[in-house]
């Protein structure tokens, strides 16, 4: 039988907004205990500079980041606990948490479990992405260090559309690849795009591998329809064919849209289940930003910390 261990607070996640939600619970004496999940830091583990964070001025290294994170969680009396929550189960207070190797239960619980890119799993972009040579998912995060060279942006919905509109800031060619004749973005995103002098589209074009060693140099694109392959040489690949929210655990207990996205009620992180509370990227997809998600996660430590005084 596995080991049951209880905290007022639980939080599931440990990226940004999980460890900022573990500090200030922790400096209210809530006791947070955290279920750090399949990949402790979140996105940022894959990030190889952060240039955008505040209090960062000669940036710093995601992976950095994140140890830090974990330190301060830590100094204030956090628990990490290295697991990966496999059920959950919301009908009853205690909440609880199934891992591999305990149940985790949570007078209140906190769920930060970000969001996960999709990826064409092509071993080129999986081996440039994880080394940071130049495969990413992230425009805004990454886009200022392509300035004044040519990148490539695989997808055809609003992301796409809004990455390469973006790009367009300081990269000097903007590669829009789309497997199909049309895109599926909204209309007004794609006149943008075709206004947009600096974005070539490239229509029934498939990316079937990136081209490099240690860094992008190129892509190879195939025509899905004839089979002709052609190379285009540039210098980074932005993956925008969307991202998965990481939420399965709670089909059926949550209230989530269309695409897996945690709702919350407006103007706090409080979920359809009193107690429960969702911040981070697994509720947000929108902004997508490591900020951004550190500051829902302060919110969702006084949420919590406000539930538990006023319920006893």
């Amino acid at each position: 039988m596995r080991e049951e261990i209880h905290s007022k607070v639980l939080i599931l996640g440990a990226g940004p907004a999980g460890y900022t939600a573990a500090i200030y619970a922790a400096r209210a004496n809530l006791d947070p205990m955290m279920v750090c999940g399949p990949e402790p830091g979140g996105q940022l583990t894959t990030t190889t500079e952060v240039e955008n964070y505040p209090g960062f001025p000669k940036g710093i290294t995601g992976p950095e980041m994140m140890e830090e994170f974990r330190e301060q969680a830590e100094r204030f009396g956090t628990r990490l606990i290295y697991d990966l929550g496999l059920e959950a189960d919301l009908s009853r207070r205690p909440f609880r948490i199934v891992g591999d190797s305990a149940v985790y239960t949570g007078d209140t619980l906190i769920i930060a479990t970000g969001a996960s890119a999709k990826w064409l799993g092509l071993p080129n972009e999986q081996r440039l992405r994880l080394s940071g040579g130049g495969v990413t998912a992230c425009a805004t995060c990454d886009g200022a260090f392509y300035r004044d060279m040519d990148v490539a942006v695989i997808g055809g919905g609003d992301t796409a559309m809004e990455e390469a509109s973006f790009l367009t800031r300081m990269c000097r060619t903007v590669h829009l690849i789309h497997r199909r004749d049309s895109f599926r973005a909204s209309k007004i995103m794609q006149k943008r795009v075709f206004e947009n002098p600096k974005i070539v589209v490239h229509w029934n074009r498939e990316l079937v591998d990136v081209l490099g060693d240690n860094k992008v140099t190129g892509v190879r694109l195939q025509d899905p329809n004839t089979g002709v392959q052609e190379e285009i040489p540039l210098s980074g690949v932005f993956l925008a064919i969307g991202h998965q929210p990481n939420s399965v655990i709670f089909n059926g207990q949550l209230d989530m849209d269309e695409l897996g996205y945690l709702k919350v009620t407006p103007g706090s992180t409080a979920t359809r289940v009193p107690g429960v509370f969702a911040c981070g990227d697994v509720a947000d997809k929108v902004y997508r930003q490591a900020v951004s998600a550190a500051g829902t996660g302060c919110m969702a430590a006084i949420d919590a910390e406000r539930w538990l005084a006023e319920h006893g």
